[in-house]
């Protein structure tokens, strides 16, 4: 694995442990939090997975 891959590995598990964007944004050196979320929010089936999960049980509450 090249070592520029571990770059995007690292920032991608945190966002799924649920690690804050801002914290992460910090940890890369990226000069605003939309160019870390641009760049590593949608790579991870997990985190939409777990985003499609929180939806569908906010929507029960709603609904009750």
């Amino acid at each position: 694995m090249p070592i520029h891959s571990t770059r995007h590995t690292h920032p991608v598990l945190h966002l799924e442990a649920g690690v804050s964007i801002k914290y992460i944004q910090e940890r890369l050196g990226h000069g605003s939090m939309q160019i870390t979320a641009d760049v590593y929010s949608h790579i991870s089936k997990k985190i939409e997975h777990d985003t499609m999960d929180k939806f569908e049980e906010h929507m029960k509450n709603v609904l009750e």
